[in-house]
């Protein structure tokens, strides 16, 4: 008898620990993807991506599998119910979307997801004053709260800041760099209300991570956002050789310029301290894939997090 307890006990603590372990293993993606022009038609402006570029494009998705997809640079709605079609088509149901209408009429930035969105805010008159002038963000923002679970949700805020190059109506930087400001005015309205919140602020913000744009975005203090910094999978694991104190040298370029030939790294994954305790390292990483610039002048990025509060 008192080993058939003992051995009801150990079954039952096998039991118990494989919940555990099964909780742990629940996990869900976010990608965020400058898909470079995905219009379906040609504008005044902008010609429709072709076939090939639009096939390159979902096939770099379908590689990362991502279960909430924030895009940039899509075209009208029509665009995102073919490119929303096409992957569940190719096996990945993303049956949520968000698409916002920017002063841009062009390119917007959109938000495609596996789970239903419990609210949306879209941003898509934010102003600010810049020499007197009042301008306006040109793709809006994207603002959803994305309902995971029954007991597990989050605050997705998606953006493409204003570009590097130059027009005629002010200095193109100082331009991002109001914008930016305006977003993390958006994030901490969010945070004010609950700092512990599941906040992920992602997208296309055109600047690198020690400009100014990028630094008011991320913060500082308490409410300070930690940037998830996606890297190849490419066997690097050393940290910085010169000052560990600084990011480890591995391949986090996300955007190529031809003019230039340069890489940088203009796409990000920010998240907030909240969010933060939830996120995997391990499954985050900047997608390599053969070709992978036919489908666009970026490289998608994604960052997996748990589906429990911790």
């Amino acid at each position: 008898m008192k080993k058939k307890r003992q051995w009801t006990a150990a079954l039952l603590a096998g039991l118990a620990l494989l919940a555990v372990l099964s909780a742990r293993a629940e996990t869900f993606r976010v990608a965020t993807y400058n898909v470079e022009n995905y219009l379906d038609q040609d504008t005044d402006s902008r010609r429709a991506k072709s076939a090939e570029a639009r096939a390159k494009v979902r096939d770099n998705i379908l590689a990362l599998q991502p279960d909430v997809l924030a895009l940039q640079e899509i075209g009208a709605p029509s665009a995102l119910r073919e490119l929303q079609a096409s992957l569940k088509a190719q096996g990945l149901d993303l049956p949520h979307s968000e698409w916002i209408a920017g002063w841009d009429t062009n390119i917007h930035v959109a938000v495609l997801s596996r789970f239903p969105f419990s609210s949306r805010t879209p941003h898509t008159n934010e102003a600010y004053l810049l020499s007197g002038r009042r301008l306006h963000v040109s793709r809006g923002f994207a603002e959803v709260e994305v309902r995971v679970n029954s007991d597990y949700a989050f605050t997705l805020f998606n953006a493409h800041l204003k570009s590097k190059r130059p027009v005629a109506e002010a200095d193109e930087a100082e331009m991002r760099l109001e914008e930016a400001k305006l977003l993390r005015r958006l994030v901490d309205e969010r945070l004010s209300r609950n700092p512990d919140a599941n906040v992920i602020v992602c997208g296309d913000f055109n600047d690198l991570y020690n400009a100014p744009p990028v630094k008011a975005l991320v913060g500082r203090g308490r409410e300070a956002l930690r940037d998830t910094r996606p890297a190849e999978r490419n066997g690097d694991d050393q940290p910085n050789p010169r000052n560990p104190a600084w990011a480890p040298r591995n391949v986090v370029w996300t955007h190529y310029y031809g003019v230039e030939d340069t890489y940088s790294r203009l796409d990000y994954i920010l998240v907030s301290a909240g969010m933060a305790r939830e996120w995997e390292e391990g499954g985050t990483y900047v997608l390599t894939a053969p070709n992978w610039g036919i489908g666009s002048d970026h490289r998608p990025i994604m960052a997996t997090f748990t589906t429990a509060d911790r």
